[in-house]
């Protein structure tokens, strides 16, 4: 695909070494906003993701593979590893998700690119981090969940924990690392110097958990598991409608009046048990019963109708099947088709945020197979002969 507008980071340099989540989906950030990503991938078979997903058609590629070219090069030989090092010589971003050291036994560590390419900016990802006593071993974005607190509070309380079922770790980490990227360039323009960003998964899952680390040090409170509801906070949960789910967030006193309204039951909102914050926290359980009683005698329509007429935020349970129908996602431009050659139009989640005068889009699909752009990459920047890249790829260095 093709924009009018080349994007808020046209005319950047990434490369991207990262292989499976955390590296492609920061590249894929970096891309979206109009960065040249070219993607380093393995001779054969690729980065793994090629093969990712559910069905008999692996899309999940698709998306990750977006807007980047995809060049081959055998990290682990010498002649791999120069190839790298030239494209990282031009380049402004290094992306790359091996576990720590990996890099550096390949020569493509942060001391030696810099010796090189002092302006490069170097994002790093990894279960641990670069430093302390767990850096060296081997994590994925479940373990990062784990460790950050996330997989301890999801789920049932008389269960094991849950998976969100995305891999949170992973992206998180990696828009951590585009947002130390984006950062680092800022920092650039003052010093002309890049620098490394590293973005441990843990810790990328440990910024969003609220006030998780101070409630137990001030008060010794463990949060625990607690299902579709947040404890104390009340009416927020998911209820039965006659015909499927609903989700209902009417917490705060103005809103639960306005709920309590639309229920017919004006007086709840001043009921002893209800009428305030806490009170509605306290008697969450017996609240949330009323609600869902009252929910079981409306069809989601119905239920939704009132919802909008009385200013409550309430929403469907969207699937994908509602989301590419849904004419808000429509108007908002929130799902995007991209032409393939194999599948045709392949509709995904659209780049954002919404950038009004540097908008990101999907200007390229992704890679239809690894070393797809050997020619037109190696040779533009490199100055490699159609007859060079014959014989590297004959002796599989590419």
């Amino acid at each position: 695909m093709t924009a009018e507008n080349k994007g808020a980071l046209a005319g950047l340099k990434v490369v991207e070494l990262g292989q499976l989540i955390a590296g492609p989906f920061c590249g894929q950030l970096l891309g979206d906003m109009g960065a040249d990503v070219v993607k380093i991938e393995p001779p054969g078979a690729g980065d793994p993701m090629r093969q990712w997903g559910n069905g008999q058609h692996k899309v999940w590629w698709q998306v990750i593979g977006r807007n980047k070219r995809s060049v081959t090069a055998n990290l682990r030989v010498a002649e791999g590893q120069e190839l790298a090092r030239r494209l990282l010589a031009q380049a402004d971003i290094m992306i790359e998700n091996f576990k720590p050291g990996t890099v550096e036994k390949w020569g493509l560590g942060p001391e030696a690119l810099h010796a090189i390419n002092p302006r490069l900016i170097i994002v790093r990802m990894s279960g641990y981090g670069q430093t302390g006593p767990y850096s060296s071993r081997a994590g994925f974005g479940g373990i990062g969940e784990a460790m950050g607190g996330w997989r301890a509070i999801v789920g049932d309380p008389d269960r094991p924990p849950s998976r969100m079922g995305v891999s949170i770790g992973d992206t998180l980490a990696a828009t951590y690392g585009c947002m130390g990227a984006l950062a680092a360039l800022r920092a650039r323009e003052t010093t002309g110097k890049g620098q490394v960003v590293d973005s441990a998964l843990y810790e990328a899952v440990l910024q969003v958990m609220e006030s998780l680390i101070p409630e137990y040090d001030l008060m010794g409170i463990v949060r625990q598991r607690s299902g579709s509801i947040l404890p104390g906070i009340a009416p927020s949960n998911v209820y039965r409608c006659r015909d499927g789910e609903y989700m209902i967030g009417g917490n705060g006193d103005a809103i639960f009046a306005r709920l309590a309204e639309a229920m017919g039951q004006p007086e709840l909102a001043s009921d002893p048990r209800y009428a305030t914050h806490g009170a509605r926290g306290e008697n969450q359980q017996e609240l949330d019963e009323r609600i869902n009683a009252w929910t079981q005698t409306l069809t989601i329509d119905q239920l939704e109708a009132l919802m909008i007429a009385h200013s409550i935020p309430a929403g469907r349970i969207y699937t994908g099947a509602e989301m590419l129908a849904d004419p808000h996602f429509a108007a908002r431009e929130a799902i995007v088709a991209v032409d393939h050659p194999q599948h045709g139009p392949v509709r995904m989640q659209a780049p954002m945020p919404k950038l009004s005068a540097t908008p990101s889009a999907v200007r390229r699909r992704a890679p239809l197979h690894p070393g797809e752009h050997n020619g037109e990459v190696y040779g533009e920047r490199l100055g490699l002969s159609a007859a060079e890249l014959a014989e590297l790829a004959g002796r599989g260095v590419i």
